[in-house]
């Protein structure tokens, strides 16, 4: 099992010697009074000679942020809207057996020529627009997805559709439900200990595509959505994300996976005819739902409470609770555990069902823009899903 907890302060480590690598160089690092740390990092791609470049002929500096807030949320769905009693035409089940055991009603469906991209740079141009930040500033974008469009990943595609000119650097985080979380514990790492400013969370899956549609057990849980946040460099009094604990146990991997298929062909003598290999396809998801129900209401309380030790904050700080939306029994049996009135649970689950890495900042861009969510108030947000994975992370909306 591998874990990380952590709780983020405003001091900035103290390097004795200027040290150079060839991708980054720091120079002039001091130490200052808290309330003025400043560390130079400059960038440079060079490799070959690099400790023959000057400062001023380094391309990229940046200054190392003492905070990092959430400033602007957007969310995107299919157009397709699937409804229990749709699904009750397909398999053996109806409305009121799946409401009752899992909240959810409806999900999105991707169709026809939509993609996962498509979904997810829409929200994340929404997310550009609250925050009223050019596509241009954006310095790095993360895509936490499991359900890329290409299997070499799909965040530059969503870089260069967004128009982004400076070639920032995007890459996916492969995390399933947990995703999302991740990537912003990723962004907040990235702008204290690497001095980017404005980092883009893009959490996207279309998990309709490996559902069995044959299967009560699974499809009439999942949906296709997207939602993004971007993560901006501020000053330490305006932080807002603070303690995180997040977890990996591959043991549990049984429990819920989706791998690649089997393709094996006999000789005539019986041996395995493995070369060359053919196209590889993976298979539906496979869940045992009573596992993962058990392993997320153990798990999640215990995570929250740390990245809330860790915070140095307590339950009574808590204005929301905002889960990775999976099932309503575990959103409920989670806020019992922490003692945590049902009006402060933020769920969105019965509209669009689970949409893995996407289900927390949709929900959060829904809770926002309705005005549910105010600048100031703290949130206590955890994923949860396949690997197995876990993390929390308190933030607050900016």
């Amino acid at each position: 099992m591998a874990n990380a907890s952590w709780v983020f302060t405003p001091t900035v480590p103290h390097f004795n010697k200027p040290m150079i690598s060839p991708l980054i160089s720091t120079f002039r690092s001091r130490v200052y009074p808290h309330d003025r740390i400043l560390k130079r990092v400059l960038c440079s791609s060079a490799v070959h000679g690099a400790d023959k470049v000057s400062v001023s002929e380094l391309k990229a500096s940046r200054v190392v942020g003492k905070g990092c807030k959430l400033v602007g949320c957007g969310s995107a769905v299919p157009k397709l809207e699937v409804s229990n009693d749709d699904l009750s035409k397909i398999v053996d089940t109806s409305d009121e057996w799946i409401s009752v055991r899992t909240g959810i009603r409806n999900r999105r469906v991707i169709t026809g020529k939509d993609k996962m991209t498509g979904l997810a740079v829409e929200a994340a141009q929404k997310a550009l627009e609250m925050a009223e930040v050019d596509a241009d500033d954006v310095d790095l974008l993360l895509l936490c997805t499991s359900t890329p469009d290409d299997l070499f990943g799909s965040a530059p595609q969503i870089q260069a559709a967004l128009g982004c000119k400076g070639n920032p650097l995007a890459f996916d985080i492969t995390a399933a439900c947990s995703g999302f979380v991740l990537g912003l514990v990723s962004a907040s790492c990235y702008i204290r200990g690497g001095g980017f400013k404005n980092v883009l969370v893009i959490g996207a899956d279309a998990l309709s595509r490996y559902v069995d549609w044959t299967d009560r057990g699974t499809c009439i849980l999942f949906g296709d959505a997207a939602g993004a946040v971007l993560v901006q460099a501020c000053e330490s009094e305006d932080d807002g994300v603070f303690g995180f604990d997040l977890h990996s146990d591959g043991e549990g991997y049984r429990h819920l996976h989706t791998g690649i298929k089997a393709n094996e062909e006999f000789g005539t003598n019986g041996s395995v005819v493995d070369f060359p290999p053919k196209r590889s396809s993976y298979s539906s998801i496979q869940m045992n739902g009573k596992e993962v129900f058990r392993f997320a209401c153990r798990v999640v309380p215990q995570s929250i409470e740390i990245a809330l030790e860790n915070a140095g904050l307590t339950r009574s700080s808590i204005d929301w609770l905002l889960l990775h939306q999976a099932n309503q029994r575990i959103l409920d049996a989670v806020a019992t555990r922490l003692e945590i009135p049902a009006d402060q649970v933020i769920s969105n689950l019965a509209n669009y069902g689970n949409t893995s890495a996407a289900s927390i900042p949709l929900a959060l861009d829904e809770a926002v823009r309705s005005g549910k969510v105010k600048p100031g108030q703290t949130i206590a947000t955890s994923g949860f899903g396949a690997g197995l994975t876990w993390g929390s992370a308190i933030i607050r909306w900016n």
